[in-house]
């Protein structure tokens, strides 16, 4: 079996951070390389070789959301194929929707190759805001692929409609944990990128102004100059300086003292597919509270293994929130059940739910 997982770039980004997780554990059971659009330096480590572009894509964009791709992306779109062909992949997953719309060229040209799709955000986001402009396109691919793969019960229903060989899997836990979150500690843990209108960051500062004087909030993350101004207009607007530790983008273990000394972890965002770093706080064991979205309904389980919030409503959230910091009973209990939880995301269980999906390949090709 001889796999390649197709990237826009390996920059610092959910889809990317999960793509580069699975294929790193895939590696140690067969042949595995990624393949970057763009010629630019991993931000994570890989176990598996990078390969670029022949003619690269220019560099600097996070995720194409435009219209056209096959006109913007038709030099990548051929060398990729003429790679597939000459090196003679097996199978080949293509992680949202940009690439997904590749499949009707890649199954034309090479028909025995096996293509997945892999969604990593919610339908209703890829379909109006995301992918808007190249509906027509995703749509085809979607249809095109041999598997499309989901995040949630929500998205599986969803994308069902396009491909019935349309299957759930959680992504793997993108973090190990060697200890546990200081639920002593009086401080809040946010992680995501400062995208103001995404990740609910308005409301995230709004929130801050009613935490007991002696709680914090620590955010990991950075964001593109517009949401940076924006975000420092929100902290002088919510008079919430004193309240807020920013620490910027962090990794490794920088970003596993982040979860360590926290006692709760929030998400405020307005959607999300299934957000990793929500279970990473999980394997810290940070209890969750999380404004409601698909992604965090999928993850907290009618509020089984955390509490989530009305969507978008600060005041209910502020109300949950000031319960989980006046009792240090209620952080434990929901500490035991984010650890409960991530049990079902670590890399060797989503692994194996990902062989036969690729195996089948060697099936259909002897």
């Amino acid at each position: 079996m001889k796999l390649l997982i197709v990237l826009e770039n390996v920059v610092m980004d959910g889809v990317k951070r999960a793509a580069t997780v699975l294929g790193n554990n895939l590696s140690h059971q067969m042949e595995v390389v990624f393949y970057s659009l763009e010629d630019v330096q991993p931000y994570y480590t890989l176990e598996a070789p990078l390969v670029a572009a022949k003619r690269p894509a220019p560099g600097n964009v996070l995720n194409y959301y435009g219209a056209d791709p096959y006109e913007k992306y038709a030099d990548q779109i051929d060398d990729l194929c003429e790679y597939l062909a000459v090196e003679k992949y097996t199978s080949v997953i293509l992680p949202a929707g940009l690439l997904t719309s590749f499949a009707p060229i890649i199954k034309d040209r090479l028909p025995n190759i096996r293509v997945i799709a892999w969604m990593h955000n919610n339908f209703q986001t890829y379909m109006e805001q995301y992918y808007k402009l190249m509906q027509t396109e995703f749509k085809a691919g979607l249809a095109a692929a041999d598997t499309v793969v989901v995040l949630t019960d929500s998205d599986l229903q969803h994308y069902q409609q396009f491909n019935p060989n349309t299957v759930k899997i959680y992504n793997p836990l993108t973090l190990t944990s060697n200890r546990r979150a200081d639920l002593n500690s009086h401080l809040i843990a946010f992680t995501g990128r400062i995208a103001i209108q995404h990740k609910g960051i308005d409301y995230l500062l709004e929130a801050a102004q009613y935490l007991p004087a002696d709680w914090k909030i620590a955010i990991a993350g950075s964001g593109m100059p517009a949401d940076m101004a924006i975000f420092k207009q929100l902290i002088a607007k919510f008079d919430v300086a004193d309240k807020i530790i920013y620490r910027g983008a962090l990794k490794d273990q920088q970003l596993q003292r982040h979860y360590e000394t926290a006692s709760i972890f929030v998400s405020t965002s307005r959607w999300e597919g299934m957000p990793l770093v929500m279970g990473e706080a999980m394997a810290f064991g940070l209890p969750i509270i999380a404004m409601e979205n698909t992604g965090s309904a999928e993850y907290l389980q009618q509020n089984s293994y955390g509490i989530m919030t009305k969507a978008q409503d600060v005041k209910d959230f502020v109300r949950v929130l000031r319960r989980f910091t006046s009792s240090r009973f209620l952080r434990r209990y929901y500490a035991e059940r984010s650890l409960e939880r991530i049990s079902h995301f670590t890399p060797e269980t989503i692994t194996a739910q990902w062989m036969p999906l690729i195996k089948e390949t060697n099936q259909e090709l002897v």
